[in-house]
């Protein structure tokens, strides 16, 4: 086939259809909450089948554009869970693409693709690696250039393969329950159907789809439950906030439009009342739906101790640096707060019963604070270990042993991080009055556990006096290491220049100096 055209796109929908209903049963059976619904084959099938009947109510189709518009509206209105709205942005993605085209040949659909993959991507609040936005990224990426049609839907359905198969490796919860992500599986058969419909063979993926999991003999309590609804009647200024809104309520957040005016309404809470009011606030919420959320339990404990530590840090270099050490990270803009929905899924994508939270700064901590006590934890414990600074954090690190019992370890941890002296060097946005002195506009002033102990004018030779300033006091009570985190202000070179003058004047002290990326302060200073 050299174009797809509206009776390509019909056949098309019709063996999605047929292709989920087949694989209905194994879908649902490797459902792992939280990054599946409570039936996600089903939910995949109810909302294809919304979307083909869609089309199949309309008289003359004109155009693959068409059809694929006619699918995209069928399916945000017919959509259920978290992966049948994702499938249906899918759809719009594609019909946004195609515009009012009569057929697409192959780099059409590649674009097409591509822009499926960012209307998806779009409409999650916080999009998780290892789920069905991960497979449709590889497939935006796989497709391209000038390919014919039939290159084109080979390549998306193999790329889509291979992502599936990762997917245990990008999600902590898949591995320890040994399964694949369920929406993923369903969006490799709808891309498989749509490379039969175009060469004519059917491609299957060579994984087995059936879960290693074993159900329990009685249904599990639910913790948490699923809201949709359809909203009509709200601006596109009110999305944002509502976005927020329900981000603050729980996980797996959606908001996304059929193109002509309603969204589908989507969230992982606790709260059923405030997920359906946040709507009620903005527009006009139906098809209010509502399902139970459970855990099921692994045929297998997780290898390993059932306990895991994660920070929540600002500054991407130092998030890469944790990373490096195999520690879940939630890198934080400067300045932001996270979103309940970004703290949540940092704990909850852990497939650990016990969860330690490492913060790097006083607003990160209170976020934390406010996350531990969530509905949506479950039964999870979770600590949080105050730091006032990312040396707390990397401190706290530095004496965590996964081998002792996890209370043990936690006050270890508490311990190392409450016993180091924290200091920084930043520049003065405005004048202010301080315990020192008048500090200018650009003055550098130096803290020392948050408290001023100098103002000096910023510059490169400044800069580090200032910091043998500070080290010197927080020095003179003890220390044997000094850990230096460098901001993006820094000049280049600095922290071997101060490596230099504190050996110098203190040889038998450790020092260790790291790109922090931080942009509140110039250097972060930890002395243990």
């Amino acid at each position: 086939m050299r174009a797809l055209d509206e009776a390509a796109v019909v056949a098309w929908a019709s063996a999605c259809v047929h292709s989920l209903d087949v694989l209905r049963p194994a879908i649902n059976g490797i459902n792992v909450y939280p990054v599946a619904d409570a039936d996600t084959g089903s939910n995949l099938l109810h909302t294809m089948t919304g979307a083909r009947d869609e089309l199949a109510t309309e008289g003359e189709i004109s155009g693959a554009g068409q059809a694929l518009a006619l699918l995209a509206r069928g399916a945000v209105r017919n959509a259920r869970g978290n992966s049948g709205v994702i499938l249906s942005q899918v759809l719009r993605g594609l019909a946004d693409s195609a515009g009012s085209a009569p057929e697409l040949d192959g780099p059409a659909l590649a674009k097409a693709l591509v822009r499926a993959d960012k209307v998806a991507t779009e409409a999650v609040a916080r999009p998780v690696a290892g789920t069905m936005l991960t497979v449709l990224q590889a497939v935006a990426q796989a497709v391209g250039g000038q390919q014919p049609l039939d290159e084109v839907v080979r390549s998306a359905a193999k790329a889509a393969s291979a992502a599936l198969e990762q997917t245990p490796q990008q999600l902590p919860v898949l591995a320890s329950a040994g399964v694949v992500d369920a929406g993923a599986r369903g969006l490799v058969a709808v891309l498989d159907a749509l490379a039969g419909v175009v060469t004519g063979a059917v491609t299957e993926p060579v994984h087995s789809c059936e879960a290693h999991t074993q159900s329990p003999s009685t249904e599990p309590a639910p913790y948490a439950w699923e809201v949709m609804y359809l909203l009509e009647g709200v601006t596109e200024p009110d999305l944002p906030p509502l976005r927020r809104t329900l981000s603050g309520l729980g996980d797996s957040v959606t908001v996304a439009g059929d193109g002509s005016g309603a969204f589908a309404v989507h969230v992982h809470c606790a709260d059923i009342g405030a997920a359906i009011e946040a709507g009620l606030d903005v527009g006009r919420p139906r098809r209010i739906r509502v399902e139970p959320l459970v855990t099921p339990t692994p045929l297998e404990a997780p290898a390993g101790p059932d306990r895991a530590v994660v920070a929540v840090v600002r500054g991407e270099e130092l998030a890469g640096l944790l990373r490096d050490e195999g520690v879940a990270v939630l890198a934080v803009p400067s300045g932001a707060r996270p979103s309940v929905e970004e703290m949540l899924g940092l704990i909850t994508e852990r497939a650990v019963g016990h969860v330690t939270v490492l913060p790097g700064d006083v607003r990160l901590t209170a976020a934390a604070d406010d996350m531990a006590g969530h509905a949506m934890i479950g039964d999870r414990d979770v600590v949080v270990i105050p730091c006032a600074s990312p040396v707390q954090v990397l401190a706290a690190l530095a004496v965590h042993d996964a081998a002792r019992r996890a209370n043990d370890d936690v006050v270890a941890m508490a311990e190392a991080a409450a016993a180091t002296r924290r200091g920084e060097l930043v520049v003065a946005e405005e004048e202010s009055i301080t315990w020192v002195g008048r500090a200018h506009a650009g003055d550098l002033i130096g803290f020392v556990d948050g408290e001023v102990v100098l103002v000096e004018p910023a510059s490169e030779e400044n800069l580090v006096a200032a910091a043998l300033t500070v080290l010197r006091r927080m020095l003179a009570v003890g220390g044997e290491l000094v850990t230096v985190l460098t901001g993006v202000g820094a000049p280049a070179g600095v922290e071997h220049e101060l490596a230099g003058r504190l050996r110098e004047e203190r040889p038998e002290v450790e020092f260790v100096s790291y790109p922090g990326g931080q942009t509140e302060a110039v250097l972060l200073i930890g002395v243990e």
